[in-house]
């Protein structure tokens, strides 16, 4: 990577597909803005697998770091000099800090992400967990609740190779996981954890089976928002915790690894979240 000098402005960017979605641009802008960073840019690129590799070598000097969406996550590792130990224990990657040496290092800020969300909404410590779905987000959630959840997790999956893979996760994540059909997914409502991974609308059906004692809902999803699960779950008084808090909570960490600063309070990328959500 050419060399960097005091006049270059410093880039970084979300690469993902699709990407038109993504709130990351807002939320680090709001972040530059607050920090006074003003020779600081974040945009989004449509970058698929097949041209990530052409993406990232051609970066110069220029460039501090990389935000990894779907399908990404996985596919960056092998371009990468070295990742972080919470990285590795997903298998994924979200964030790629650029050194001025030219080094990539890679790290995943989904993860304390999620729990520094729970904790903002007094999450601590629960005793037992279950999470809605088995995919790339599932994963993430399991490696949160190692450190959250003192029992076992339940995970409600589609089928027996989704099962068997939160199984083998569990097992390489230190956590205690069963599984079960997802035509069962309403007991996951007793237990006082319950975290949401599954896609826009999977959800809806069960909104009707909250019951009147509820604990905490992490829903990660944040467009639409609330989803009608979120909705019930509020209206019967549980607490809620959505993607927007998880998008927001890792970003902070994503800024900090790439500008070496600390955003401070989370209020201007967070109304900064809110306002472009509403604008859509």
């Amino acid at each position: 990577m050419p060399a960097r000098t005091s006049e270059t402005r410093r880039r970084a960017a979300v690469l993902g597909s699709p990407i038109a979605h993504s709130l990351s641009p807002v939320l680090h802008r709001a972040a530059y803005e607050a920090l006074g960073l003003d020779d600081w840019s974040y945009d989004s690129f449509e970058v698929d697998e097949a041209g990530l590799a052409g993406f990232v070598g051609e970066l110069d000097g220029s460039w501090a770091g990389l935000s990894l969406t779907m399908p990404l996550k996985r596919a960056i590792i092998p371009l990468l000099d070295e990742i972080s130990d919470t990285a590795a224990s997903v298998e994924a990657v979200n964030t790629v800090a650029l050194r001025e040496d030219g080094r990539r290092v890679g790290d995943n800020t989904d993860i304390p992400g999620m729990i520094a969300a729970l904790h903002e909404r007094g999450v601590e410590k629960v005793e037992s967990a279950a999470i809605l779905g088995a995919g790339a987000t599932a994963s993430s959630a399991l490696a949160a609740l190692a450190r959250v959840c003192a029992g076992p997790v339940t995970a409600y999956v589609r089928s027996e190779a989704r099962a068997e893979e939160m199984r083998s996760w569990g097992e390489r994540l230190g956590v205690d996981v069963l599984t079960a059909d997802w035509e069962r997914a309403a007991e996951a409502f007793a237990a006082p954890l319950v975290i949401a991974t599954t896609p826009a609308g999977t959800t809806n059906a069960l909104a009707t089976a909250v019951p009147d004692t509820v604990g905490t809902l992490f829903d990660v999803l944040y467009d639409p928002w609330p989803t009608a699960l979120a909705a019930a779950w509020s209206d019967h008084g549980g607490k809620v915790v959505g993607g927007l808090d998880l998008l927001v909570h890792q970003a902070v960490l994503q800024v900090e690894q790439m500008t070496g600063r600390t955003p401070g309070p989370l209020a201007a990328m967070r109304a900064a979240g809110e306002r472009a959500l509403a604008a859509r």
